[in-house]
């Protein structure tokens, strides 16, 4: 289907410049933009692109300027980054027909209650007592045991587990092979050199609008709950130990782990591959880059660590200026003790 700048501008409540009647219908990356695609700048980085690109609209924030000539015709808007990520929400309804329905074989037991226009895919296991609410989507082999409550509008993609007495909120997005609520990693040392296992008879809670990447883990507590709070986003691979409460609206990207007790504040965002060692204390809006290992509280709202061990971002690329030349270093020392034992022979 083909949409003209005008068209796409009015869906945006944007102003455009140029030929306002050409027409788009596919989406591109600036960078590999084709005549008949949009695109979008946001990214000062990518600000070269927009003179060379041949896709025939880009989406540009209202502060842009250009500095010289542009061939696309240009939507300006508010939010460049936010306004194409409403077109290919866009695209998306368009592209994929919501399911509704039970497909057979799949197992709902009896005493299980679910509302309107849900989807339960083939193969799906859903235990006792799980409350199910309004266009619920369970797509293949999901399992959820009992006593699960999933809220309206939530969606669990082909391949997740959802264990027991977890409860999930509103328009929650789990994807393919994510497990939510797997015991936590709890063991007491025995006098045999062995380990007990210590039952976890917690749960985990998800609030309304939290994402859950792919293969990503969420650890029951061991009493109570592990929390993860409303507008969370965690990216594919990450892991979330028992008793962990991650605050509202914070971002964590892929192969993070985070131990058990840890309190995360609001809005923060973690790089890949971030650590933080069990019952830590992170203040609200920090950000950590990616690979820092956090070993201490973090109490100062919106401080930036990295390094590991981790420590605050400007203190970091001092250091770096100084131990990035350590081999060099090295060598004029190893330098000035061979001269200086060279002397004290000259001296005997």
């Amino acid at each position: 289907m083909k949409f003209s700048a005008n068209q796409i501008a009015e869906f945006l409540n944007g102003r455009v410049e140029g030929d306002g009647k050409i027409e788009v219908d596919d989406i591109a990356k600036i960078e590999d933009g084709k005549p008949g695609t949009l695109a979008f700048l946001s990214n000062p980085k990518y600000t070269s692109y927009i003179y060379s690109t041949n896709s025939s609209v880009v989406l540009v924030n209202n502060s842009f300027k250009a500095d010289k000539k542009i061939s696309a015709t240009l939507i300006y808007v508010a939010d460049a980054y936010q306004a194409f990520a409403s077109l290919l929400e866009l695209v998306a309804e368009a592209m994929f027909e919501p399911k509704t329905g039970i497909e057979q074989p799949s197992f709902i037991h009896k005493s299980s209650k679910y509302g309107k226009e849900i989807y339960v895919g083939a193969f799906a296991y859903i235990g006792k007592n799980v409350k199910i609410g309004d266009n619920v989507k369970i797509y293949p082999q999901v399992y959820i045991g009992d006593n699960v409550s999933i809220d309206d509008n939530t969606i669990i993609y082909a391949g997740a587990k959802i264990y027991h007495a977890c409860l999930l909120g509103k328009n929650v997005t789990i994807h393919s092979g994510a497990v939510i609520g797997a015991d936590g990693f709890g063991f007491a040392p025995t006098d045999t050199d062995n380990y007990k296992k210590i039952p976890q008879i917690g749960n985990v809670v998800l609030e309304d609008y939290v994402e859950i990447g792919s293969n990503t883990t969420v650890d029951r507590a061991t009493m109570g709950s592990t929390i993860i709070r409303k507008g969370v986003k965690l990216d594919n691979l990450i892991q979330i130990g028992h008793n962990v409460e991650v605050g509202e609206s914070s971002v964590m990207a892929a192969q993070t782990g985070i131990a058990g007790s840890s309190k995360i504040g609001k809005n923060c965002m973690f790089g890949g591959q971030v650590g933080i060692a069990g019952h830590m204390q992170i203040a609200d809006e920090v950000k950590l880059a990616a690979q820092t290992g956090v070993g201490g509280n973090i109490k100062k709202q919106g401080d930036i660590f990295m390094g590991t061990p981790a420590f605050n971002i400007r203190d970091f690329q001092k250091s770096y200026v100084y131990f990035r030349k350590l081999p060099q270093v090295n060598d004029r020392i190893q330098k000035l003790e061979k001269e200086l034992e060279e002397l004290k022979n000259r001296i005997k």
